[in-house]
């Protein structure tokens, strides 16, 4: 599903060039659950931007589903993102005013072409993935009468509205407290299990990344330990 070959990333010339990613090269395969690990500065957040289509490499190739989309132009990469990819953040990034079933509907109503419901089958879809996360009696809540569990399951609703192939999870009970982070994770899990999703995840905690099938390590740019991955020669195949 995923196939990244000697990917680096440089932001910044000369003397003040950071080389966030220095010669990568890894496989996700359809169905996996990978986590991303490692200090602030790693790499794995740069990663997770690419993965995600939210930014470009400096070189190095990108497949996703068997495309390049490596050397893709802003329009082309938001039409994958929209088609192919779910995000979670630690954040949550809910709209204060709006309420659950239309922070899920959201991300629906920027479809294109065949993919474009109408409005009440945008609301069906919505409360399907809002029962699926446990919330189907809190559709009409908005996100300040909302636990930040509550939130996060929310934020999971909406990443799923489109059917994505991938659900890209950015420190996913970062902001949470034990007992919620759980109740997250086990939702993954489920999603994991009965729906095949692809998830790749950026975590700074051991426990969370130990829940994942496989646990990638990035240090200075490069996957420390080519153990991990399988694909990865340290400094790039």
């Amino acid at each position: 599903m995923i196939s990244i070959q000697n990917m680096t990333k440089v932001y910044g010339t000369g003397d003040t060039a950071v080389h966030a990613l220095a010669g990568v090269s890894l496989e996700i395969a359809k169905g996996e659950w990978v986590a991303i690990t490692g200090p602030s500065g790693s790499g794995k957040s740069t990663l997770m931007h690419i993965i995600g289509c939210l930014d470009s490499p400096t070189s190095g190739a990108y497949w996703l589903n068997g495309v390049e989309v490596s050397g893709m132009d802003d329009t082309q990469l938001a039409a994958v993102r929209n088609r192919e990819i779910g995000f979670v953040f630690q954040m949550f990034n809910l709209l204060s005013r709006v309420d659950a079933l239309q922070q899920v509907m959201l991300p629906l109503q920027y479809q294109r072409g065949e993919k474009r419901l109408p409005r009440s089958e945008r609301a069906k879809r919505a409360r399907a993935v809002l029962e699926l996360v446990g919330l189907g009696d809190r559709t009409h809540h908005r996100p300040t009468e909302l636990s930040g569990g509550q939130q996060q399951r929310v934020a999971i609703a909406r990443a799923l509205a489109q059917q994505p192939s991938i659900l890209l999870a950015d420190e996913p009970t970062g902001n949470l407290d034990s007992k919620s982070g759980a109740e997250v994770m086990d939702i993954l899990h489920r999603l994991h299990r009965e729906q095949g999703l692809t998830v790749v995840m950026v975590t700074h905690d051991p426990k969370v990344a130990a829940q994942a099938q496989r646990a990638i390590h990035f240090q200075d740019g490069l996957i420390a330990d080519p153990q991990t991955d399988g694909a990865q020669q340290q400094g790039g195949a």
